[in-house]
């Protein structure tokens, strides 16, 4: 069973998010909070593999609640999900380390599909979103692009899997390489490039022109 946190400060939407994601039978909304400060209060007393997390909600919104998450629990996912097709929003919260963002207008089955998605390692952006954000980063790499690092052919062809929002699964049906071994050249392109985790290697790979 997959244990969501899920942090919603309006209680009809949140009924309604937890009724679309629990008609999966793998998915289990176990905790539930209306602010951030009450989602960080769930983290440190249960355990979630996915944070769904509102963008705008009192006392601590989802953006500063994705902060603590990634810092203090890198483990666990984080999905955004939001009204506002904003841009601004979806490029920090790429920047925190989210695995996915989403509007809330999304039916049952994209909603279900994107956390599953999330929990396998993926990047999720919504099409819309993605179709707005895509450009920005585009728009800023040649600005921000690092240096070339000495990377191998393989270790090219999983950086471009990646900022094509491929899972590990995916990625090793593609190269015909074991899951495993997928994940031993991540750790090592994490480590060669000096990045934190799999969202900044997707970005990476965006503004360096391997996608």
């Amino acid at each position: 069973m997959v244990r969501i946190l899920l942090a919603e400060d309006q209680v009809l939407v949140a009924q309604g998010l937890k009724m679309m994601i629990e008609t999966d039978d793998e998915l289990r909304v176990t905790g539930e909070a209306k602010h951030g400060k009450a989602a960080i209060d769930l983290c440190e007393k249960q355990h979630f593999d996915i944070a769904v997390l509102d963008i705008r909600m009192p006392e601590m919104d989802g953006l500063q609640t994705a902060r603590v998450i990634r810092r203090r629990w890198p483990e666990m996912k984080v999905l955004m999900l939001t009204t506002f097709n904003d841009d601004e929003y979806a490029l920090e919260a790429l920047r925190l380390g989210a695995h996915g963002y989403m509007l809330k207008d999304a039916d049952a089955g994209t909603l279900i599909d994107t956390v599953k998605k999330c929990l396998v390692g993926g990047l999720q952006l919504q099409g819309e979103v993605a179709a707005k954000v895509m450009p920005r980063l585009l728009q800023t790499k040649k600005a921000d692009s690092k240096p070339r690092h000495s990377l191998t052919p393989r270790e090219m062809d999983i950086l471009q899997q990646i900022g094509e929002g491929r899972s590990n699964k995916e990625i090793s049906a593609e190269l015909a390489l074991s899951v495993g071994t997928v994940k031993n050249h991540i750790s090592q392109l994490l480590d060669k490039l000096g990045l934190r985790d799999r969202t900044q290697l997707a970005i990476y790979a965006i503004r360096n022109d391997y996608v």
